[in-house]
C-alpha cells in the first residue's frame, strides 16, 4: 500500500513495522517518524486506525488469557518468513518429529 506521494519514511517501512509502533517496541525517534508519516499519509493512517482497533478488540476479548511461551516465537517465525518472501509451510515448522 502506498499513497503514491513521496515521504521521508516510506509507506512500506511504516506498514512493515506497524505492530512494533502499536506495541511501543521501537525507539522514540522512530515513533516520531511514524507519527509524522501518519500526519501526511491518509492510507497509512487508516491502516494504523484499523490495526489499532483490532488490537483493542483482541485485548478486550482475549486479554486475560495466558499465552503459551512458545507461541510468540512461532508467530514471529512465521511473520519473518512472510516478510522475507519465503513460502510458509502448511504444517507447523517448529514442531518436533512425531513418533509413529
Amino acid at each position: 500500500m502506498s499513497c503514491g506521494e513521496p515521504h521521508e519514511t516510506e509507506c512500506s517501512e511504516v506498514l512493515d513495522h506497524l505492530y512494533e509502533f502499536l506495541d511501543h517496541e521501537m525507539p522514540d525517534s522512530d515513533c516520531t517518524k511514524f507519527e509524522t508519516h501518519f500526519g501526511e499519509c491518509n492510507p497509512c493512517l487508516e491502516k494504523y486506525g484499523l490495526e489499532q482497533a483490532v488490537k483493542k478488540l483482541v485485548k478486550r476479548c482475549c486479554g486475560s488469557d495466558d499465552v503459551p511461551t512458545d507461541l510468540r516465537s512461532k508467530v514471529m517465525g512465521r511473520i519473518e518468513l512472510i516478510r522475507s518472501g519465503q513460502a510458509v509451510p502448511d504444517h507447523d515448522i517448529t514442531a518436533g518429529p512425531t513418533g509413529g
